[in-house]
Parts: C-alpha cells; sequence; structure tokens
C-alpha cells in the first residue's frame, strides 16, 4: 500500500486536478482543485484519527480525500463515478483488492446522496467533502456574477468554516461563520440541506450525531 505523500505526487492523479480547476472554472463553478483536495485529504485524516480509526484507515480516508473529485474535468455528473475507475487504473498495483474497493466506494459514494454507507472510510471522505465551504472556493472575480448564483454567493459569504469532533459527547460539529448581509441565511439551507442529511447520516454511521453551527447559534 502507498502513501497519500505518493498519491499527491503521482503526475497523473496532479493533471487530473489541474484540468478540473481549469474546466470547473470555464463554468464559473467553485473550486475543486488542489487548495479543495488538500484540505479535505486533511479534513478526512482528522476526523479519522480522532474518531479512532486504525493508522491505515486513516491513510485510506485522506487518500480517498485527495482524490475525490479529480474526474470533474469529464463530466460534473459522473466524475464520481469515472474517479473510481480511473484511481483503479492508476492505482492497481498499488493498493490490495480490500484497500483498493474501499477507496473507490468512498470516490463513488461522495456525491450520491441515495448511497448507504458500507464503510467508515466512505463517511469520513464525505463529512470532510461537505464541510468545506469558504469564499476561497469561489473562482469568480466580478462581484455580479458572485450574486448572480446562489452557490457563488453562499460560498463567498461565508468567512469561516470548522469541522469539529468531540469524542466525549459523539458529536461531529460543522460550524460557520456567513455573513448575513451578504446573503439571507436561507439560501445556505435551500443549496445545502441535501448535503447536511448526507453528513448527518455519515456522522450516524461512524456512532455520532451531526451538529451544524452557524454564526454561533445551534441549528442542529
Amino acid at each position: 500500500m502507498i502513501t497519500l505523500k505518493e498519491v499527491q505526487k503521482n503526475p497523473l492523479v496532479i493533471e487530473f486536478i489541474k484540468q478540473t480547476e481549469v474546466t470547473l472554472k470555464v463554468h464559473d463553478y467553485t473550486h475543486h482543485g488542489l487548495r479543495h483536495s488538500n484540505l479535505v485529504a486533511d479534513r478526512a485524516r482528522t476526523v479519522a484519527r480522532v474518531v479512532g480509526l486504525s493508522k491505515k484507515e486513516q491513510e485510506l480516508s485522506s487518500i480517498a480525500a485527495f482524490s475525490h473529485d479529480f474526474a470533474n474535468f469529464l463530466s460534473r455528473t459522473y466524475h464520481n463515478y469515472l474517479g473510481a475507475v480511473m484511481f483503479q487504473q492508476i492505482f492497481a498495483k498499488d493498493f490490495s483488492p480490500k484497500e483498493l474497493t474501499t477507496i473507490m466506494q468512498a470516490i463513488a459514494n461522495h456525491d450520491k446522496y441515495e448511497m448507504k454507507f458500507a464503510n467508515p472510510v466512505s463517511a469520513i471522505v464525505v463529512l470532510a467533502d461537505k464541510s468545506d465551504v469558504h469564499r476561497s472556493r469561489v473562482t469568480v472575480k466580478d462581484m455580479k456574477k458572485i450574486k448572480d448564483d446562489i452557490h457563488n454567493r453562499v460560498n463567498y459569504a461565508t468567512k469561516a468554516s470548522k469541522l469539529g469532533i468531540n469524542r466525549k459527547s459523539k458529536r461531529i460539529t460543522l460550524s460557520l461563520t456567513i455573513d448575513t448581509k451578504f446573503v439571507p441565511l436561507i439560501e445556505y439551507f435551500e443549496i445545502f440541506t441535501e448535503r447536511m442529511v448526507y453528513c448527518r447520516q455519515a456522522a450516524s454511521y461512524l456512532g455520532y450525531k451531526f451538529g451544524l453551527v452557524i454564526n454561533r447559534v445551534k441549528l442542529l
């Protein structure tokens, strides 16, 4: 089994992520490049460690998280499935069958809310990915364009995003600071409710409750 550091050095993976960033920027989508990949990988490793997964599962979580979006340059709709298959094609000889299928399943599951979790790595990648809401993800520079798109508006309005894990109370909490002068809070829920439900399911699979705090107000 190879490590996250080795995956991060793979030229195909890096090029896929770079092309994803270029492609989605053309469509004015939020950032899905190296910043997002690295942040999600870091969060996944942290969650895996704090909830008590093994060192191997921590590594698998961070690898799947780093690789979860790299097929977006081919398709937004099917990027999760394409990404899983592409990962297998690149790294088939570098992981055991069990390790490989765990990563593939986590990549495939991260963007399909109807899927049920079958391993903790998949649940962790969902929590790490869906918690990345922040103005640094907005690639559009024109303020009029930002205001015209609800995803850009909400991300731009989000000044801080933190995913906290409390082992004692068995809670995983997403804490956000949102500028409600820029967007009404209801707009966050218009686009993220389904994702928050998926996060709650992911936390539940890990034996935790999911919490949401916005501007220091506990909502879940």
